[in-house]
This record gives structure tokens, sequence and C-alpha cells, in this order.
């Protein structure tokens, strides 16, 4: 996918169909663009059954989906939407060469920080480009994915300013009525998502709080703004000017989300592996390196990595 073209007729595959994959891709499939999903749990019941999504009172239908088994099996694509967690990084190395053509793009919705250094080392920085998600979503059974709240996605190019191909990416989304928008910066925007990350995934965990629980509880909202004022100083001392008033504006529209569980919170429930360092341990290694003193997301990392390893 070259800068001078758009999302329309180009294939697209996408690989970890969860909640974050299965909506942002479905509602590309939706609005008519050519979607493959590589599936595993959800195979057979997708294909039986489709793909339903939950969204603003709505309930939008996908009653055929090209849902796939191996990425053999859907072969060269123009984009490849990569919503597998961190944790499976190493899966691509076997998942994506099928996937890879002359001009396929890589854009990767997953979270922390690292993972378009990953892809940039094993198929070219050039093809790399990365998304961030700020939306409330859960998979709560096969084929069903339920959008609670938010929902927003911010598509850049690695270490470079917007392209013309970010913003038809942009554009797709926003035509099926998702607020998207091209970056310059994409560094910058995963700090932004980091100031929520870090606290309410991170004390979902250590706390066993979700989100309103959080909020609830006047100790734990002070420390979930702490740990923004930290993240906030290591972004400054890494070039990203994020003002004060974006983490007050994070903790108010939190207020929405009321009961929702952060997907590290259902992972670690369920004993599933959680992004430790992509959320916790590489924006404390980045931060530190740059200055920055991260006393409370130091100890929320050990915590965190304590409580994974002895679930």
């Amino acid at each position: 996918m070259t800068n001078d073209e758009t999302l329309k007729g180009k294939r697209i595959a996408v690989i970890g169909s969860g909640a974050v994959g299965g909506y942002y891709g479905g509602m590309l499939a939706h609005g008519g663009h050519d979607v493959s999903f590589l599936m595993r749990a959800d195979l057979e019941a997708v294909r039986s059954q489709g793909l339903r999504i939950f969204t603003k009172g709505n309930e939008i239908r996908l009653p055929r989906v090209a849902a796939f088994a191996t990425t053999e099996e859907i072969g060269a694509v123009d984009l490849v939407i990569i919503a597998l967690k961190t944790t499976a990084n190493a899966e691509l190395e076997r998942l994506l060469p099928p996937l890879i053509g002359p001009g396929t793009a890589l854009l990767t919705l997953q979270n922390g920080l690292g993972n378009e250094e990953f892809l940039a080392a094993r198929w070219g920085a050039e093809r790399v480009m990365g998304a961030l998600c700020f939306v409330c979503i859960n998979r709560t059974e096969p084929g069903v994915i339920r959008h609670l709240d938010q929902g927003s996605i911010s598509v850049g190019e690695f270490r470079r300013p917007a392209s013309a191909r970010a913003q038809a990416i942009a554009d797709a989304w926003r035509e099926v009525s998702i607020e998207a928008k091209a970056v310059d910066n994409l560094a910058e925007e995963r700090w932004r998502k980091l100031l929520w990350n870090i606290p309410f995934n991170g004390l979902s965990i250590a706390a066993r709080a979700n989100v309103g629980a959080v909020l609830a509880d006047d100790g734990l909202r002070s420390l979930a703004r702490s740990l923004m004022e930290e993240g906030l100083d290591a972004a400054r001392r890494l070039g990203h000017a994020i003002p004060d008033s974006f983490a007050d504006w994070q903790i108010e529209r939190s207020y929405s989300m009321g009961d929702y569980k952060p997907s590290s919170m259902i992972d670690y429930e369920l004993s599933r592996p959680v992004e430790v360092e992509a959320i916790w341990g590489e924006p404390w290694r980045q931060g530190v390196a740059a200055g920055a003193t991260m006393l409370r997301l130091e100890a929320l990392h050990c915590i965190i990595a304590h409580l994974t390893r002895t679930a």
C-alpha cells in the first residue's frame, strides 16, 4: 500500500481477531472493504454464524466473514492490521511472511512501547505504521463484540509524519462512524495512551479494581493521577509536549466507562499472559533513561510482574 493509494479495492488482513481486531476490522468489512480475519477459537462460530458487533445502540451483523485458520490461506495483502497481544509477538515471525508482498503495509494496534521497532527490525521501517485505540470493548462470546464506550483511533507512520496512506486508513474508519485521525507523531500518541493504560490497567490488577472502582476510591484515584504525572514527565523528557490538562481530561472521560474491566484485568483473571513489559516495563525503562523519576511506576511494574508470574 503506497502513499498515493486509498484503501478502496485493497486487500486487508486482521491478525488477532479478538475484541479490538474484530471491532476495527469488522467495521471496515461492514463498510465494504475486503477484509480477511485470522481466527482460532472463534473460527468455526464465525464461519457458521458470522460476526456481530454491538455499538452505539446498534447491532451490526456480518453474516458472511472471510475467516481463515492460517495466513497461508489468506495470502499476500495490501495492509495487515495486527491486533495480537504483545505477549504473542514471537508468533508474528511465522504469521506475517505469507501476508507480505512488495507493497504490504503493517499497521499495529497493539498496546505499549516497542511494537513498531519489533516490526521494523524484521520487515523494514518503510512498511510500519501504528494506531492507538482509545476504546472500551469486550468480546463476550465467539463472534460477538460489544463496544461499550469511547472508540477513537489515531493512525501514524513509524518515525515519519502522517502520510497519504495513514490518512486513507483514518478516512476508511471515519466512513463507518469511527472517530479517526492521522497523526504526525506516533510516539507521542503512544505516550498519550500510556497515560491511561499505565494506571488503569495496572491498578485493575494490583488493586483488583475496575475503572469505576479506581475512580470511586480517593486513594486509588490519587495514585492514578500521580502515575500519570510520572508519565507526563517521562514523555516531556523524551520530547513529547503533553500538557497536564490531557491527564485531567483522561480521568474525566473515564467516569463514563463505569465498571469497565480493562483488558489486562481480564487477561489476569483468565490466567492469560499480561502485557507486562510493553505497558509498564518499557515505559519505565525509557523514562528513567531520559532522566525521569518513576518510583510509583517502578513499584507497580514489580507488583504486576510478581502477580502474573505467580498466578
